[in-house]
């Protein structure tokens, strides 16, 4: 799907129509491809004389292959957005080609991001002006959605905490399968902030932005690093209510371990009485005994209570 936007008289931002001529490609501030047809593909590399990233290069991790100057002057930055897929997190990477004053970006699915951009640039005047403005402003609705995604990270954990450490008949299995969705949530965000934060490098060094697009460069680079300690925060409490959960579970078992062990011993002598006086041995005194069976089985008893009590005394139960 192609959507191309204009700057409007008013410094607001409109889509275009559905059916996008090649006249309203070339006057478009913003040109945006969501899983773009092959003939939506070859139209807009045929108007502006360059070739758009296949899916395989957009995914590249090498800084050289994410943040670049192409043959024709423009610039080309791939970055992370975070959103969710059926209900769980995924980092989608977009590729953006900044070519004077226009920006293309490519991506295989629509995101949040975008439609708030649109949303906002459509209603506040001047929010947006050129293809530079759009970039930074996708950025920092990213940068605000990561830290409400932190936030919420947070409070998940606060709830787990209180599974793990207060509550005493909580599964312990399932505050392990919430950590281990909290960690993956939060290892998404890191890479995305990262990603982010090496983009704006690029573009405050390579991209001749001018002073006010330069400071609102500078003011998420700041952003992203007063939110990247809060996530490293996030990482030890995983961390330590995970080794918790598991130091709870490895306690479980060895009370369970130490009940069939404290079973067995208590359980041994009975056996081994049991076992003496059930060998069929032609001369045994026990057997011409009128008291010979209460003996063998007060005996056992004895035998059983005995270490039972003497565990208790110890404290080992």
């Amino acid at each position: 799907m192609l959507h191309t936007y204009h700057l409007t008289r008013e410094h607001c931002l409109n889509a275009g129509p559905e059916e996008s001529s090649p006249e309203s490609i070339a006057k478009a501030l913003w040109l945006d491809l969501v899983d773009p047809s092959d003939e939506e593909r070859t139209l807009v590399e045929e108007l502006h004389r360059q070739t758009l990233p296949d899916t395989e290069d957009v995914g590249e991790i090498e800084a050289s292959a994410r943040s670049y100057r192409d043959e024709a002057g423009g610039l080309r930055v791939h970055s992370m957005f975070l959103h969710h897929v059926e209900d769980r997190p995924r980092n989608t990477t977009v590729a953006f080609t900044l070519t004077g004053n226009q920006l293309i970006t490519l991506r295989e699915r629509e995101i949040p991001a975008f439609r708030l951009l649109r949303m906002r640039a459509k209603r506040q005047r001047g929010l947006v002006l050129d293809g530079v403005g759009i970039l930074l402003a996708l950025f920092e609705i990213k940068i605000d959605d990561l830290a409400d995604t932190l936030e919420e990270v947070y409070k998940g954990l606060e709830h787990t905490s209180n599974l793990v450490l207060e509550e005493n008949d909580s599964p312990i299995e399932s505050a392990i399968d919430e950590l281990a969705r909290h960690e993956d949530t939060n290892g998404k965000v890191r890479l995305c902030l990262m990603d982010t934060q090496r983009a704006l490098t690029f573009l405050l060094r390579h991209g001749k932005l001018n002073p006010d697009h330069a400071e609102h460069a500078r003011e998420l680079l700041r952003d992203i690093e007063s939110l990247l300690p809060h996530n490293s925060f996030v990482f030890d409490k995983v961390n330590f209510l995970m080794d918790a959960a598991q130091g709870f579970i490895n306690i479980e078992q060895n009370q369970i371990i130490k009940t069939f062990s404290i079973a067995a011993v208590v359980f041994l002598p009975p056996t081994l009485v049991a076992s003496a006086y059930g060998m069929n041995f032609e001369f045994m005194p026990e057997l011409d005994w009128v008291l010979g069976y209460p003996w063998a089985i007060g005996l056992m008893i004895l035998s059983g209570i005995a270490p039972y009590w003497y565990f208790k005394r110890k404290g080992w139960m």
